[in-house]
């Protein structure tokens, strides 16, 4: 295991840029309120976008909008279960970082709405087809609105029963997830599969091994980028991501990685992550603003963490499980990496996700 982490470590900072790197209304009130949201609707095939999973037999899918708090517009896929019904429980789902709806979300979205939940997949502010400029950015403060942007959006929809509202964050977005339902009363109940703490990540380092020297260099050089940036009129863009080859030397996680986002398995066309990545200005904001501090205040409100056994990023699971107030649950897949709770259906525990929430969410 100390061989392991001091690898990683040595990596850190090579690496550190990786992951840093919404029917109509029964009334007139909720039909203007709809309007105000500027939400937009249009029936989807599995055909007619690209895709990383199949759709349901037993689910609908429609592409909605719908705004935040800063106005940006964000562009959903709404999962529906065909047996339909009323006073339904939601989810929003979102993640992983630099992931887009058409893959781990939407899986995770049709998954819950097979088993009974209304559940939305959206693509978080600046990327995918959601708006904001420049493209490609990432902040703790908005990444967490977007949850509870997503959160008015399925509270007004007439088959949804807005007392019965979750979320499931993926990866960073565990971490804006537990943020948001820190913050969003409305939240009943919260999941997290592989979660990062972006925050922590970013200021830190895999495992804290970021040096104050190295945290100072790093600072100086995003700063003067802003400059060029500015002079520019554009953002700067890192020239490579994940490598477009693996050598064989890269580091596990990273192989796992370039396994889901450069292959069939999981590439996509509009994911950062299965290109260019983030600005690479984009860790400032991070830096010195922690996004759990107030993760105890989830309680008297459930949790449920999860991850993999060998997941290089367990160990953010495990703090935030050390840190969160009860009532709370751990649960660790075994042999499982990070990148298995992305798309695999048979190590992802959908039936402890479906029993998690239909139990909280009622």
């Amino acid at each position: 295991m100390k061989k392991r982490k001091m690898k990683i470590q040595v990596v850190a900072m090579t690496f550190s840029l990786l992951l840093l790197g919404a029917c109509q209304q029964k009334t007139e009130e909720k039909q203007e309120k709809q309007e105000e949201q500027t939400q937009k609707t249009e029936t989807m095939s599995n055909t007619a976008e690209h895709y990383t999973f199949e759709l349901s037999d037993n689910v609908t899918r429609k592409k909605v909008t719908f705004k935040n708090r800063y106005g940006i517009e964000l562009t959903g896929d709404l999962y529906i279960p065909k047996n339909g019904g009323s006073n339904l429980p939601a989810l929003a789902i979102s993640g992983p970082f630099g992931a887009v709806k058409e893959q781990s979300s939407g899986l995770y979205a049709n998954q819950m709405a097979e088993r009974g939940f209304v559940t939305l997949a959206f693509d978080p502010s600046y990327t995918g087809e959601s708006s904001g400029e420049p493209r490609n950015v990432a902040s703790p403060d908005i990444n967490t609105e977007d949850f509870s942007a997503a959160i008015d959006f399925l509270g007004l929809q007439e088959n949804v029963d807005r007392d019965k509202l979750g979320i499931i964050g993926i990866c960073g977005f565990g971490g804006f997830a537990l943020n948001a339902t820190a913050v969003d009363k409305r939240v009943k109940a919260v999941a997290t599969t592989s979660m990062y703490d972006m925050s922590r990540v970013n200021a830190e380092g895999y495992f804290g091994s970021t040096t104050p020297e190295q945290r100072t260099k790093m600072l100086e050089q995003m700063s003067l980028q802003r400059w060029e940036d500015a002079k520019n009129g554009t953002p700067a863009y890192p020239t490579e991501h994940l490598p477009e080859k693996l050598t064989g030397d890269e580091p596990q996680f990273v192989q796992e990685y370039y396994d889901y986002y450069k292959t069939e398995r999981g590439y996509h066309e509009r994911s950062l992550n299965s290109n260019n990545g983030w600005t690479t200005t984009n860790s400032i904001s991070f830096m010195n603003m922690p996004i759990l501090t107030y993760i105890k205040e989830i309680s008297p409100r459930p949790m449920l963490i999860i991850a993999g056994e060998n997941a290089h990023s367990k160990y953010f699971s495990e703090d935030a499980y050390k840190n969160a107030s009860e009532p709370k649950e751990l649960m660790i897949i075994p042999n499982g990496v990070h990148t298995d709770l992305y798309d695999q259906t048979d190590v992802i525990p959908f039936d402890k996700l479906q029993a998690y929430f239909k139990e909280n969410l009622k």
